[in-house]
């Protein structure tokens, strides 16, 4: 059983987490459950002693349950089934799937399926990119600023992101699989 501290460092975690995922400033909060700036400031700093009627107003702010303002953490799992992860053919003979069907800042993880002898030429992307690309499976060929790497499954190549690049399976008889990782430069650096 959770004692008086830890609900409050539920409420204090919980409320900044709800109040984060919609957007809202402390202040826009308050006015929403017409409470002080300051009793949601308090909140979150895990010092408030709050009325069953500050936590209805905050819990009817947000449009969630009282307890789900004062429940212990739970873990955050989603599923998606393969058929609803987005696929896309790319050059001749190349399948691409995120690897994280959720937006991730600055990163792009891509699991790459190659038919025998497909190819297709890389997205070229900000200067101070990087670029790390595993193959799995098979072989896969990748021209870098024309410089020809070729990998095998476990083979690991990293390159700038931002220049000319392509990958190829030269195998015409097998299928190769590689997963890109591009970490994005951020712009206007």
């Amino acid at each position: 059983m959770d004692t008086p501290d830890h609900v409050a460092t539920h409420l204090a975690r919980n409320l900044a987490s709800l109040r984060h995922a919609r957007t809202l400033t402390q202040e826009a909060l308050a006015r929403a459950a017409e409470v002080p700036r300051s009793t949601i400031a308090n909140l979150e700093s895990g010092g408030g002693n709050p009325s069953l009627t500050v936590l209805v107003k905050v819990a009817n702010a947000l449009d969630v349950p009282i307890d789900e303002l004062l429940a212990a953490p739970r873990a955050k799992v989603r599923k998606w089934a393969a058929a609803d992860i987005t696929k896309s053919i790319k050059g001749r003979g190349i399948s691409l799937r995120s690897l994280v069907p959720e937006p991730i800042p600055e990163e792009v993880l891509t699991l790459m399926d190659f038919e025998p002898e497909g190819a297709m030429r890389g997205t070229p992307h900000l200067p101070g990119t990087r670029e790390f690309f595993t193959c799995l499976a098979g072989q896969v060929t990748i021209f870098v600023t024309g410089e020809r790497h070729d990998l095998r499954a476990g083979d690991v190549l990293a390159f700038p992101g931002n220049v000319p690049h392509s990958y190829q399976n030269p195998d015409a008889q097998r299928s190769a699989r590689g997963v890109s990782v591009v970490i994005l430069a951020k712009a206007g650096v």
